[in-house]
């Protein structure tokens, strides 16, 4: 599989490094959460130090998609805040790249991203700019078989896949009885709070990449939490069954890690360091 199961990792065990980064971004770090050996395609978590600036002629070949989890971001003509999100697809113009305070921001690749000169056809059709999660409704009833206490916002949905892309949150001391099984790659940022689930107590910046099919969960929290969800390969369908074991409060970690993460499998005691 060119990008295996990785369930879960927690962020702040990961290096800074200047890959893949060093020749788009130059003076940027990024933590590797996840990436495609044979697409390039990459999640990552990218820190721009404070007056950090990078102005380009030409476009990216990737779609680049993103949430400012801390400072401030600006992308062209739009100022991006703490949980601000944009989705930029492949071939639109790109001119400037920068930040004030420094960020950390939650990214993500569809492709190995390299800038191109001259012009192409962008689909605009696909394109997020501006976003300020604060101000996104929330909504609910988006599975008649989902456990009360939970909204998402919808941050971006694909006209031609169906993927999609939101933020959930979820009330404090509510747990699910049942596992859930989708037909669509599953990826997920924690934000804020902590997960009780079948692998492990998740807490702020977890990561997980999960491919079609695999049953997970139950999950429960007893804080509450905000996570960042994203599905590839289409709109997201659940479907419920019995689980392997019962949902039960501080479960045994006991991630699912390919080799080359396998050093990376800290459980994160108490609340969580800063990314």
């Amino acid at each position: 599989m060119a990008r295996p199961q990785i369930e879960f990792v927690q962020c702040q065990a990961l290096p800074w490094q200047d890959r893949p980064l060093a020749d788009l971004r130059p003076g940027t770090q990024a933590r590797v959460l996840s990436e495609d050996s044979e697409t390039g395609a990459c999640s990552l978590l990218v820190r721009y130090p404070p007056g950090w600036s990078r102005e380009t002629d030409g476009f990216l070949n990737a779609d680049e998609e993103f949430l400012v989890l801390d400072g401030d971001l600006t992308v062209g003509q739009h100022d991006y805040g703490y949980l601000g999100y944009g989705h930029l697809p492949a071939g639109l113009p790109r001119r400037k790249v920068a930040t004030r305070a420094g960020a950390v921001v939650l990214t993500f690749f569809s492709a190995e991203p390299k800038l191109k000169q001259g012009t192409v056809e962008c689909d605009r059709s696909r394109l997020v700019e501006g976003i300020d999660a604060f101000a996104v409704p929330y909504t609910g009833n988006f599975h008649p078989e989902f456990p009360p206490g939970a909204g998402r916002k919808m941050l971006f949905e694909d006209p031609d896949t169906g993927d999609q892309s939101w933020l959930l949150g979820t009330l404090g001391l509510r747990w699910a009885d049942r596992a859930e099984r989708h037909p669509v790659v599953e990826e997920m940022f924690l934000i804020a709070g902590e997960v009780h689930g079948n692998l492990g107590v998740m807490r702020p910046g977890a990561y997980f990449w999960r491919p079609p099919n695999i049953a997970h969960g139950p999950y429960g929290s007893l804080t509450g939490n905000i996570y960042f969800f994203r599905t590839k390969g289409g709109k997201l369908a659940t479907e419920y069954e019995d689980p392997e074991r019962p949902f039960a409060w501080w479960p045994d970690h006991r991630p699912v890690l390919p080799d080359e993460l396998s050093g990376f499998a800290q459980e994160m005691p108490g609340a969580a360091r800063p990314w």
